[in-house]
C-alpha cells in the first residue's frame, strides 16, 4: 500500500473525527513474518474475540489450522464445512441433542438463507488483520474496518452515499460476525460498485466488543473513493463539526 496514503488518511481522520481509533484492515497472503506468528498464540476461539489485540496495534493471523469455530473457517473462506445440523443449531434446535440458537424460526429457513449467502475461497494461506497505521508498503488491505460508535457509523454512513446517487451504498446483511467483516466485504469487493457494510449484529459475537460498538467494513477499492472525498464533503460543514464536538 502507498505509505504516503496511509499517513494522509491517518491525519484526516484525526482532524474530522477527533481521537477516534483508528481502522483495522485485513489481507490474504501466503508469506508471514516468523515473529507475527510466535506471537499470536493465546486468545479465544471467536475470531472477533482475538481483533481487539489487532485495536490496540497487534498482528493476528488466521488460517485453516487456527483453533475456532466452522463459522469463522467458512466466513474466512478456509472450509466450506458447518456444523453438523447446522439448520437447527441456528433455529429451534433438537430436543434432547441440541440446543438452537433460534435466529431464524425454522430449519427450512435455514436452508434456504445457506442458498444465497456469498461463499468463497480464501485466495492465500493466511489472513491477517492490522491496525491502520501499521500496514507497511508491500501488504495490500482487502478492506478496511472501523469498530465505531453512532456518531462515527453516521460520517461514515454519509462519506459511503457521497457520491452515489442511490441510497444503497451501505447494506446490513445478515450473518456471523465474521461474515460481516470478511465474507461480505470480499464478495462487495468484486462488485463494479462495491457497497459497505453494517455489522456487528450477531447476538452471539456481541460479547467480545463494547456495548456501544458495531462495525463499518469498506472494501478496500472503495474506501480509497471515500477517503478522497473527504475535504470536500459533509466533513468540512458546521453540521459535522457540531457531531465531532461530542468526539472529543
Amino acid at each position: 500500500m502507498d505509505i504516503k496514503f496511509r499517513d494522509q488518511f491517518s491525519s484526516q481522520w484525526k482532524k474530522y473525527f477527533a481521537a477516534d481509533e483508528l481502522p483495522i484492515c485485513f489481507y490474504y497472503t501466503d508469506n508471514v513474518k516468523t515473529e507475527d506468528l510466535h506471537n499470536n498464540t493465546g486468545g479465544y476461539r471467536c475470531l472477533i474475540g482475538n481483533l481487539e489485540r489487532v485495536r490496540r496495534g497487534q498482528t493476528y493471523i488466521y488460517d485453516a489450522s487456527t483453533p475456532g469455530c466452522s463459522g469463522g473457517k467458512r466466513y474466512s473462506g478456509f472450509s466450506k464445512k458447518l456444523r453438523p445440523d447446522f439448520e437447527y443449531f441456528l433455529s429451534c434446535g433438537i430436543p434432547g441433542e441440541m440446543e438452537g440458537e433460534r435466529y431464524k424460526k425454522t430449519p427450512e429457513l435455514v436452508r434456504e438463507y445457506l442458498k444465497n449467502h456469498p461463499r468463497f475461497e480464501a485466495p492465500a494461506d493466511y489472513l491477517v488483520f492490522k491496525r491502520w497505521d501499521k500496514i507497511q508498503s508491500d501488504e495490500q488491505p482487502a478492506a478496511v474496518i472501523f469498530f465505531a460508535s453512532a456518531d462515527v457509523l453516521a460520517g461514515l454512513f454519509t462519506l459511503a452515499n457521497f457520491d452515489r446517487a442511490d441510497s444503497q451504498a451501505v447494506i446490513a446483511p445478515m450473518g456471523a460476525g465474521c461474515a460481516s467483516i470478511i465474507n461480505y466485504p470480499m464478495e462487495e469487493s468484486r462488485s463494479k460498485n462495491p457497497r459497505c457494510i453494517l455489522g456487528m449484529f450477531d447476538v452471539s459475537a456481541r460479547p467480545h466488543v463494547p456495548a456501544h460498538i458495531l462495525t463499518f467494513t469498506i472494501p478496500f477499492r472503495r474506501f480509497e473513493q471515500m477517503a478522497a472525498n473527504m475535504e470536500e464533503s459533509f466533513l468540512i460543514t458546521g453540521s459535522w463539526k457540531a457531531v465531532r464536538k461530542r468526539l472529543g
